[in-house]
């Protein structure tokens, strides 16, 4: 009886004419395009506000400045021209408070089914599960959750992370870090500054021509003075607890290893949306959209980097930003030929 309370009770409070999945800077823009508009959207994030800028490194600034990132017009002030993690946290949970936005944090969407009424939507919460009629869904759940994975045997071994936040407790550690884009280079700096002995692999031949401009000349600088070690064209093939194996031009050699940073990547999680029978362009691996926005099932639009398939270097903040406005002119005119 516990369980039926929790799901059932007060079922007409949770009819909702938008839940937004997701309460990142795009899905957060998408809910204030919405309110603006005289609908009342609810948001659910399976994490906190801006879960995956909260576990960004601590120290991590921003590609772009200030008034790039800014969703609501609501100014974006910032000390530094590059604004910081803790500066950018501090901004949205401003704008959240500013338009008083309806959003339940650390409630995951478990299961969603589309409906004759738009889609039933069950999640699970500390409290139990939560069921909530839709008549609109805006997907905008990122890409930061799911690690681009190496699949190779010791990935899941505890010394083997996906995600980087502090350097502290790899100080005076071997620690080697794969990539060669802007995470894997910020993650080699900071682990040299705290005193770790690095080692950069990257099957690429320079690092990658994307790295913010400001940081590619530090890094430079420390490999030509070998504080940071590189092994260019390489490719981890396994990953043991004290040892890496890797394959350079053909030859296989064992490197030492306390800790690995796995900084490849992060791609959508779009395994619920294919479960549904959403279609995908299998080249790209994007999401089929209209001009709307909206998916190729009725009443489900997508906003931010989850639109961009396996290339997450089309959208960003920046321009993902934009798409809650699309959105929600798009369920505001569907409404009123209702």
């Amino acid at each position: 009886m516990i369980w039926k309370i929790n799901t059932l009770e007060g079922r007409d409070k949770n009819l909702k004419e938008v839940i937004v999945i997701g309460a990142g800077p795009c899905g957060i823009a998408a809910a204030v395009a919405l309110k603006k508009r005289g609908l009342t959207p609810l948001i659910l994030d399976k994490g906190c506000i801006v879960n995956s800028i909260y576990h960004y490194p601590m120290s991590m600034r921003f590609f772009s400045t200030a008034d790039n990132l800014e969703i609501g017009d609501i100014p974006f002030v910032s000390s530094h021209a590059k604004p910081t993690r803790d500066e950018a946290l501090n901004y949205y949970r401003m704008v959240t408070k500013h338009y008083d936005l309806n959003i339940h944090t650390f409630e995951k969407v478990e299961r969603m089914t589309p409906n004759e009424d738009g889609f039933e939507i069950v999640s699970q919460h500390q409290t139990g599960k939560k069921r909530y009629q839709a008549s609109n869904v805006v997907w905008a759940t990122g890409f930061y959750d799911q690690p681009n994975l190496l699949r190779i045997p010791g990935e899941s071994f505890p010394h083997v992370h996906h995600y980087f936040q502090h350097a502290h407790p790899y100080s005076h550690q071997k620690v080697v870090v794969i990539g060669g884009r802007n995470s894997a280079v910020d993650a080699a700096l900071e682990l040299e500054f705290v005193g770790a002995d690095v080692t950069l692999i990257y099957r690429g031949e320079h690092i990658h021509d994307s790295v913010k401009p400001w940081v590619r000349p530090l890094i430079e600088s420390l490999i030509e003075k070998e504080k940071v070690k590189v092994l260019w064209k390489s490719e981890v093939k396994k990953i043991e607890p004290n040892y890496i194996w890797i394959e350079k031009e053909g030859c296989i050699q064992r490197l030492e290893a306390d800790t690995v940073f796995a900084m490849t990547g992060y791609v959508p999680n779009l395994s619920l949306f294919t479960q549904l029978g959403g279609e995908i362009d299998l080249e790209t691996g994007c999401p089929i959209l209209s001009e709307e926005m909206e998916t190729s099932i009725p009443g489900l639009y997508m906003a931010g980097v989850v639109v961009t398939g396996h290339d997450s270097t089309k959208v960003f903040i920046e321009n993902g930003r934009y798409h809650g406005e699309i959105i929600a002119t798009a369920i505001k005119a569907k409404k009123r030929t209702v």
